[in-house]
This record gives structure tokens, C-alpha cells and sequence, in this order.
């Protein structure tokens, strides 16, 4: 029988130590361990005997199809995907809290449900009214979208397991998520990456694609083993400051398209518009007569954007002037 035990488990990389230290060794990050309760291993004299089983190999040099998409309804969002979502793919957004990732999900779920798509919208964190309240400001709440306010992940599994399986499955969030196979508290590093597997597992066995919503610590990376990354089969990151309207969508891994792509979105009272074209609007109040601006064509992905450089130039009594930056990265600023 498994037995209770105490220890300390980074928060970053999942690495277990038996007493508190201030380094992780595994990743060298500092002060990311944490106590958690956990289960000592089964010894070896009582597992199972049961064999494995046998399974049939492929030839490298066979055909395949392509992967079969399920368009989101919106361009911008199957541009960052890789175009729509593959059957049985799990995804995993992140963001800072009260960027938008719960409106644009949101909206991505009732544009499939809307096109006759079985879509479930699962949160851990709202009430279902609370949901409700953002589809109807959103203008959504005639959308036939399935709710749910849970977090057990075994009474997940089996629900969805009910009835036709669903083409698309939203977790918000998977911080919240618990399964009773782990002792520890939720949102744990073993409670994460134990829920997140039993997802994924879900997903590749029916076909379902899922997104996780991930919440992000202070230097923007997802809080969580980073294991999870690598588990899941796509990892976009929603951006933007919180006293601008846009916002935008990176494609951080992807294994079913290109990885260094982007969507552009603007906020409104009315949710996430679209925008088609940055360059138009990046530059639509651009005053022409302003000395210090210039226009940089930079790429990303595979859409060209036209940004406004500006500089500004003071007198300093300093022997080294200092050169500051802000929407760039400084050291490729001090290459100039």
C-alpha cells in the first residue's frame, strides 16, 4: 500500500527533493520549491505481474493523410493554429490575467457550436452564470454551447465520454483541475501535469481537440511543470498591455504548423474584433510632420508588418549616454 510522504517539488521543472533548499538543481532556478504531500513509490514485490502487450509496427515509408482540421471560424486564430484544430490535438493558451484568454475562447466555442459542432466550455474557476454574463455582453448567448463549473477530472473524463464525442473541449483552467490519483493540493505541480495527462490521454483516445488554459507567473513564463509544454501538442501565448486594445496571439510550439506565427486582435466592448491588416492600423494615426519616426517593415510569420520606430534624443552630463528602449530588445539595440 502506497504511503504518505512530505516533500519538496519545484515549481518550475517538477524536480522532487527530500528537505527544502533555496536552488533547484535540476534547473537551477531559485526559490521555486514548495511542500507538497505525496506517495512513496509501490514496491516492486507487489506490482503487477501482468505482461505487455504486443503492438504492430509501421513502416517509416507508408502513406499518411493529412491531419483532418476543424476551422474555428475565426481566420485569425486557424492562421496562429496552423489552420484549425486537428482532431485529438491538445493545446495550451496562456496569458496574464485579464488579457482576454477566457473571451477569446469563448468566442472560438460559440463559432463552433454555432456551425453545428457538439463545443464544451468547462470552467473551474467561474460559476456557469458568470459565464452566461460574458456570452451575453458578448453578444453569444443564443450560441448552443455546453457549460460545466468542475474540476474533478475523473467526473470530466466521464461525462464527456456520454453521448457524441465533442469536437472541441475548453478547460479554463488547468491550475484548477485535480484527479484523485494524486494526493497533493490543486494546482500543484504533480496535480498539473497528473490532470494534464489524463486530458491529453482523453483527447488522443476519442479525437477530441482540448485547449488548456494555462495562468502565467511574474516573468510571463506558464505557471506549472514545464513537462506540459512538452506534452501537449501546441503552445500559444496571448499578449498585450492592459491599457492597450490589441492583442496578440503567438504560436509558441505547434506541431501541426509553423511555430513563430501571430493573430492580431483589437478589444472592444463587444469582445475580440480581428484585425486583417496590422500595418493599416498600426500606422492609421501616424502623423507624417513628427521629426524623430520612421517606418521599419519587419515580418512575422509569414504576414509582413509595418510598425513606427521613435526615438528621442536628450542632453546628458553623463560620460556614456544611456540608451533605453521599449517595445524592442535592448541588446539588439546596443548592437547598432
Amino acid at each position: 500500500m502506497a504511503k504518505s510522504s512530505l516533500s519538496f517539488v519545484c515549481q518550475n521543472c517538477g524536480a522532487a527533493y527530500n528537505r527544502w533548499q533555496g536552488k533547484c538543481e535540476a534547473c537551477g532556478e531559485w526559490n521555486t520549491l514548495s511542500e507538497e504531500e505525496g506517495t512513496t513509490a509501490v514496491p516492486v514485490s507487489i506490482r503487477s505481474k501482468r505482461k505487455g502487450r504486443q503492438f504492430q509496427l509501421e513502416s517509416l515509408t507508408g502513406k499518411s493523410q493529412e491531419a483532418p482540421r476543424l476551422s474555428s471560424g475565426m481566420p485569425e486564430l486557424d492562421r496562429v493554429t496552423g489552420g484549425g484544430f486537428v482532431r485529438g490535438s491538445v493545446l495550451l493558451v496562456g496569458g496574464d490575467p485579464g488579457i482576454g484568454k477566457s473571451t477569446l475562447l469563448t468566442q472560438a466555442t460559440a463559432m463552433l457550436a454555432r456551425a453545428g459542432h457538439r463545443a464544451v466550455y468547462i470552467s473551474g474557476e467561474e460559476a456557469i452564470a458568470q459565464v452566461r454574463l460574458r456570452a451575453e455582453r458578448l453578444g453569444l448567448a443564443d450560441a448552443p454551447v455546453q457549460l460545466a463549473a468542475e474540476t474533478s477530472v475523473e467526473d470530466v473524463v466521464s461525462t464527456l465520454s456520454e453521448g457524441a464525442v465533442p469536437r472541441l473541449i475548453v478547460i479554463d483552467s488547468i491550475q484548477t483541475m485535480w484527479t484523485d490519483t494524486v494526493e497533493s493540493a490543486p494546482g500543484t505541480v504533480t496535480q498539473v501535469r497528473a490532470s494534464a495527462q489524463a486530458l491529453i490521454r482523453f483527447a488522443k483516445k476519442t479525437g477530441a481537440a482540448i485547449i488548456l488554459v494555462g495562468h502565467v507567473t511574474k516573468d510571463g513564463q506558464i505557471a506549472g511543470p514545464r513537462v506540459v509544454e512538452h506534452m501537449v501538442d501546441a503552445v500559444l501565448s496571448f499578449e498585450g498591455e492592459g491599457s492597450q486594445q490589441f492583442r496578440i496571439l503567438r504560436a509558441v510550439k505547434n506541431r501541426f504548423g509553423p511555430t513563430d506565427e501571430i493573430g492580431v486582435f483589437e478589444m472592444t466592448g463587444l469582445g475580440l474584433r480581428e484585425v486583417a491588416n496590422p500595418s493599416e492600423l498600426f500606422l492609421s494615426e501616424r502623423d507624417l510632420g513628427t521629426p524623430g519616426t520612421a517606418v521599419f517593415a519587419g515580418i512575422e510569420g509569414t504576414r509582413p508588418v509595418l510598425v513606427e520606430l521613435q526615438a528621442l534624443v536628450a542632453p546628458t552630463s553623463l560620460g556614456t549616454p544611456r540608451r533605453a528602449v521599449v517595445g524592442w530588445d535592448p541588446s539588439r539595440l546596443s548592437m547598432v
